[in-house]
């Protein structure tokens, strides 16, 4: 059994992650990125590989990754603001 957004809001957060060189990015950071997005996007589980295929072609569309973006963005945001790992507060927009 996959959660599919799971492994796509993984894959996002590395693509966006280059983009924030300022933002820590320490286990704790990322892991708190991932929990914010994760909270606030709709699971999907699968069970089969084909199910995978068909989920991911699904999230792949332009409404869905702009809504996991901006998810996202927002996580980095929160996330720069108050770093729980003691890491200095940075502005990234």
């Amino acid at each position: 059994m996959t959660n599919v957004t799971w492994e796509v809001v993984q894959r996002d957060y590395e693509k966006l992650r280059a983009q924030f060189p300022r933002f820590c990015g320490c286990d704790t950071c990322r892991g708190d990125v991932l929990v914010f997005a994760l909270n606030r996007l709709s699971p999907h589980y699968v069970s089969t590989r084909q199910g995978e295929v068909l989920t991911e072609l699904n999230l792949a569309s332009d409404q869905e990754r702009a809504k996991l973006d901006v998810i996202l963005l927002e996580a980095f945001r929160k996330v720069g603001l108050a770093p729980r790992c003691g890491a200095k507060p940075v502005q990234l927009m």
